[in-house]
């Protein structure tokens, strides 16, 4: 079977390294290792979708697909009374994720190893944060879109970073199908980052 980011557990050999990126004004170390989703520095992309985000103090986030962490970890540092759940299928992610945690003094965090949503069935946020994973497919990035509405609070809002080229006219759509009204925050070097919000009926 070939090995992706998004492989439960992958068998790649091991490629340990530590990397330092300035995200909101802050610098953090991550360790990455092969198998994970940009081993060798923060994606553009993620990047791109940190630098939008807006993280009220106290919020309740959610960070789906958290690789090694700079999504999740750059919003634990926005909202430090608030508490940032990560989630990853990917086994070595999740390990990574908690390691960058520790390293970076970041304790306001919940690190799980997940199927998309499974491992918070049942449980809702202010936020929820996704770069998702464009090479595992369109079904399975509007799978998280569809459960994203469900996972929201009333007035919670979805950010999505998406390339121009992979598909983000297509996911804007079918976020206005589920949300109603997508808000197009900022472009970025052919990043797009949208904002939905599940609005009070």
């Amino acid at each position: 079977m070939s090995q992706h980011y998004y492989s439960r557990k992958p068998e790649v050999q091991h490629d340990r390294r530590t990397l330092s990126a300035v995200l909101r004004g802050r610098t953090f170390r991550f360790t990455s290792d092969a198998g994970v989703f940009s081993k060798g520095d923060v994606d553009y992309g993620s990047r791109a979708l940190i630098e939008a985000m807006e993280i009220p103090d106290g919020s309740s986030v959610l960070d789906v697909g958290c690789g090694y962490g700079p999504i999740g970890l750059a919003a634990a540092h926005l909202a430090p009374k608030g508490i940032v759940t990560m989630l990853d299928i990917n086994s070595r992610a999740v390990e990574l994720a908690r390691e960058n945690a520790k390293l970076n003094g970041i304790s306001n965090v919940k690190i799980l190893e997940s199927d998309i949503f499974s491992a918070v069935a049942g449980q809702t946020f202010d936020i929820i944060l996704t770069n998702p994973p464009i090479r595992a497919g369109k079904a399975v990035v509007y799978r998280i879109f569809e459960e994203a509405y469900e996972h929201l609070n009333e007035n919670g809002a979805l950010w999505v970073v998406i390339q121009k080229k992979q598909g983000a006219p297509s996911a804007a759509a079918k976020l206005e199908e589920l949300f109603g009204e997508v808000k197009e925050i900022g472009k970025d070097k052919g990043y797009r980052i949208l904002k939905a919000e599940k609005m009070t009926q």
